[in-house]
């Protein structure tokens, strides 16, 4: 079984993950690993400047600290009106340990005013092995910044975002669309088929 680490604590990009792996690569091949399952495994450096700097940064040093084949994300909103803002700093957009809802809380304050709503989420996947990067990817959804929360579902913008296409936020439609279109789940695809790719020529593929 190939076992991959995810250099993150969000327990629900964990899940998120796992659902993806589960649904497009061999069930049973792969299974994604928690960083408290590594003694000791240190809090990581992101201090990039762009979404790949960041996640190339985090992935490497989960695998090296590991020694195994490790992946992170970094992933965040940009609002066009904001000049790309909250983008790098959305987990941190209203301060440390802010809550979602003050941060969705600032995020409308801020666009008061402001006709154009257009908005994207990006998220970048960076997979290391050892330290070394071996691959990123990047995934990008398109919408707009609603004028005020809706629906209970998802985490972190989700309430406030409304994909293309759609007449709802991510928080409205929840996981079942969510896993199809979001930056996430285009950014993780990429990632599985690369995977799976390497599981098909490789029979002894185990970055264990």
């Amino acid at each position: 079984m190939l076992q991959i680490l995810a250099a993150t604590t969000n327990k629900h990009k964990i899940q998120e993950f796992q659902a993806m792996l589960d649904a497009t690569v061999d069930a049973g091949r792969v299974a994604i690993l928690s960083p408290d399952t590594i003694p000791g495994f240190p809090e990581l450096v992101e201090n990039g400047t762009t979404f790949e700097e960041n996640a190339r940064l985090k992935a490497g040093q989960a695998a090296r600290y590991a020694d195994r084949a490790a992946f992170a994300d970094d992933s965040g909103l940009e609002v066009a009106a904001l000049n790309g803002a909250p983008g790098v700093y959305s987990a941190r957009y209203a301060g440390d340990g802010a809550t979602d809802a003050r941060r969705i809380e600032k995020l409308l304050k801020e666009l008061e005013g402001k006709t154009d709503r257009r908005a994207r989420f990006v998220c970048v996947i960076a997979l290391a092995y050892r330290g070394d990067i071996v691959e990123t990817f990047r995934g990008e959804v398109t919408g707009r910044i609603a004028d005020a929360p809706r629906g209970t579902q998802g985490f972190g913008y989700d309430p406030v975002f409304i994909p293309d296409g759609y007449d709802k936020t991510f928080g409205e439609l929840g996981e079942e669309v969510k896993s199809k279109i979001s930056h996430r789940a285009r950014a993780f695809a990429l990632a599985t088929d690369f995977i799976h790719r390497e599981l098909q020529t490789m029979d002894d593929f185990e970055f264990v």
